[in-house]
């Protein structure tokens, strides 16, 4: 794809007229949760298509361009085609760029799933519905997408939300250290401090959260432990 970070070029040409219940799916399926404090249960997967942002260590850049439109039926069709789970993750790329994902978490809620939203934060959570979990990134220097954090998305999360952080190295982590202490995020909410995979070792985060007595989760991707760094659909 271009340079262009807009959505997946199977829907340049009108994705923000897609009907209502309609939406450009990267994937679907059914794994075990690699993150967050679900870490380890089993977990439906709906990869949204397209992305605003371009991380250095980005390790789904496929959703940028690869997609097709859905109906939500179609969806729910896929989802019910796996064993019975109750746990669903709506995820990308960055969801929340398409505007009927705000709608398709409310649906996938009135079917009477648990609905967990991983997103960048660089967009506004406003229209996120009540009793999703989200799952917002704050994006670290070392990123190189640090200037895209909506900070006034934290006055949108509650006490059930996560935050999660990406860390490269230790002027990453002295960043995290810093800002969770700023903002008092570990009283507000679930942190987790996740090492870039294969580049930060996890040992070396692991005594850093001890030595500093840090109340946060120690956030590894287990499916990439399970499955390997490179698998999709996993």
């Amino acid at each position: 794809m271009s340079s262009d970070q807009s959505v997946p070029a199977s829907a340049e040409d009108g994705a923000a007229d897609l009907p209502r219940r309609r939406i450009v799916v990267n994937e679907i399926f059914y794994s075990i949760q690699g993150e967050s404090r679900f870490a380890g249960l089993p977990c439906l997967f709906i990869r949204l298509s397209g992305c605003n942002l371009r991380c250095h260590w980005c390790d789904t850049p496929y959703a940028f361009s690869e997609g097709e439109a859905m109906s939500f039926e179609q969806i729910f069709a896929a989802l019910a085609a796996y064993p019975r789970c109750g746990l669903v993750e709506v995820t990308g790329g960055e969801p929340l760029l398409q505007p009927a994902a705000p709608r398709l978490l409310a649906e996938l809620q009135d079917r009477g799933y648990r609905v967990l939203l991983e997103t960048s934060g660089s967009l506004d959570l406003a229209k996120v519905p009540r009793d999703v979990v989200t799952i917002m990134d704050l994006k670290a220097p070392g990123s190189g997408e640090g200037a895209a954090n909506r900070w006034e998305n934290l006055d949108s999360l509650d006490h059930d939300d996560e935050i999660k952080i990406v860390l490269r190295d230790r002027s990453d982590y002295e960043w995290a250290r810093s800002i969770i202490d700023r903002h008092h995020l570990a009283q507000r909410f679930h942190v987790a401090l996740s090492p870039v995979h294969g580049v930060l070792p996890a040992a070396e985060l692991s005594r850093w959260i001890l030595e500093d007595g840090l109340d946060v989760r120690l956030n590894l991707q287990v499916h990439k432990l399970i499955w390997g760094a490179d698998v999709r659909g996993v």
